[in-house]
């Protein structure tokens, strides 16, 4: 179930909550390991091919928070650009209108059911579930997204939803499932990843064959010659965005880019990161429609959905330059021991705890810009160089600052921050807190370390050791053994 901004799913706690039942489930944990330890040295080996690889990052990060200062005027040359193709462009605020667009066209080509591209922004908005309430049933094409469609599950990683599965898991799910939505599995049916994928390519055969109206996401929009592209490596993709007549794209506005050029860093950039390839297997790209080749009507939605308001924090904006590589997710400690579905949302993983909240309003994910250790992995790792850390803590401070404002009486954490403050600000202070920190550390350490504490310390001291305070201080020695003049 999701709100109305599409991005947060309702009913789910917030992440601490969440992220401590994730890290109870051993099988979760090790599928994650095991799939994002994989990915990444993948993404090692294919980077270091490159001695450029630096550059293309100040390239691709230069492209975009150029294009989004001046995303106003690149849109409208993307909109001027599809309509002299041939294709029709509309413009989504939220994701209500953009179900709204979408149902309508389906309607309007006299047909209740859609073959889909793996996408983000459909994701976002919830489009497969606002398709079910207007009679509209939405196949999922990419093997991932089948497996999450079919198994009634939420995804947990942009790039592989179904990442926290076993092949065993996904066995059971296309052996229960697929005769429910079609052609079912194969009796017999094994958990070979080539026999899983021969049971996907069988049951959405007669699918593709079928489908008059698919519905697609996108990696990029050129705004100079309208051109739309997406990329993937099954050729699913490849079939939805040519057998259908009518092909519908919703994409958000912050991947448009300038020129058909810029393509050539966004296409090296994104297979390395992603997937650790040199080029993605395959890339599908359409300017409008074409007499007697591929779909005869495109339409592109253009989704905001909390974009605009993104784009007006200085600092915050640089999430909307994420091209969905999913390299942060993978390099990220927490994310890997937590998995996608304790973030409750859409987006997980680091990029997700700095773009969710922006999307939503950080009420409404106050949890997420802590989700981080703040270890800047996922800085070193992002092919744009998103600054993810400093947006965390950005956002941090705007959550710390709007629950002080709503409150009548400071937090007990408010307390003890303004008295570590006039602590730290006076040396005498300081130092009779140092004594008494090391009178206390002798009393209730054990074997040199502080275990669980009671009262407002508990929080802290329920999930790590504190190592006890040294019997000198620093001060005390210095004045000890300093050499006298």
């Amino acid at each position: 179930m999701k709100d109305d901004h599409g991005l947060v799913w309702l009913g789910t706690p917030a992440f601490p909550q969440a992220a401590r039942t994730a890290l109870a489930d051993t099988r979760l944990r090790a599928n994650l390991k095991r799939a994002t330890t994989t990915i990444r040295d993948k993404r090692l080996e294919a980077v270091a091919e490159l001695d450029d690889w630096e550059q293309l990052r100040d390239a691709g990060a230069a492209l975009k928070t150029r294009t989004l200062r001046h995303l106003d005027h690149h849109l409208e040359r993307l909109e001027a650009s599809v309509t002299a193709a041939g294709g029709t462009v509309h413009w989504a605020a939220d994701a209500t209108e953009a179900n709204r667009i979408v149902a309508d066209l389906v309607h309007a080509a006299g047909e209740r059911e859609v073959v889909k591209v793996k996408s983000m922004a459909t994701q976002e908005i919830g489009l497969n579930e606002a398709l079910a309430e207007a009679g509209i049933t939405a196949y999922e094409t990419d093997l991932a997204e089948l497996i999450v469609q079919l198994g009634d599950d939420r995804p947990s990683h942009i790039l592989v939803p179904a990442i926290h599965r076993s092949r065993a898991e996904i066995r059971e799910i296309f052996e229960r499932e697929m005769g429910r939505w079609g052609r079912p599995a194969p009796d017999g049916l094994g958990d070979d990843p080539r026999a899983l994928a021969d049971a996907a390519r069988l049951h959405l055969r007669e699918k593709f064959l079928r489908a008059k109206v698919a519905v697609s996401g996108a990696n990029f929009a050129c705004a100079d010659t309208g051109t739309v592209v997406v990329v993937e490596s099954e050729g699913n993709g490849r079939m939805c965005l040519t057998l259908p007549a009518t092909l519908i794209t919703v994409m958000g506005i912050e991947k448009v880019v300038p020129t058909f050029a810029d393509l050539e860093v966004f296409l090296q950039l994104l297979p390395r990161s992603s997937t650790g390839e040199r080029m993605n297997p395959y890339t599908s790209m359409w300017t409008g429609t074409t007499p007697g080749d591929g779909p005869r009507d495109f339409h592109l939605v253009l989704l905001d959905n909390g974009r605009t308001a993104t784009l007006r924090d200085t600092v915050g904006r640089q999430a909307l330059a994420c091209i969905r590589c999913s390299a942060c997710l993978n390099v990220c400690p927490v994310y890997e021991r937590t998995g996608g579905h304790a973030y409750g949302s859409v987006y997980p993983g680091p990029i997700g705890a700095v773009l969710t909240p922006q999307l939503v309003g950080a009420q409404h994910a106050a949890s997420l810009p802590f989700a981080s250790t703040l270890c800047g992995a996922c800085y070193d790792a992002c092919p744009v160089k998103i600054n993810i850390p400093e947006v965390l803590a950005h956002l941090r401070a705007e959550v710390v600052e709007a629950k002080a404002r709503d409150r009548r009486l400071p937090t007990p954490e408010a307390l003890a921050m303004k008295a570590a403050a006039a602590v730290l600000a006076s040396p005498g202070r300081l130092a009779a807190a140092q004594r008494a920190a090391a009178l206390g550390g002798r009393l209730l350490a054990r074997n040199g370390r502080i275990g669980r504490l009671p009262g407002p310390l508990r929080g802290w001291t329920d999930s790590r050791d504190t190592p006890q305070p040294p019997a000198e201080t620093f001060r005390t020695w210095w004045r000890n053994n300093r050499k006298q003049p």
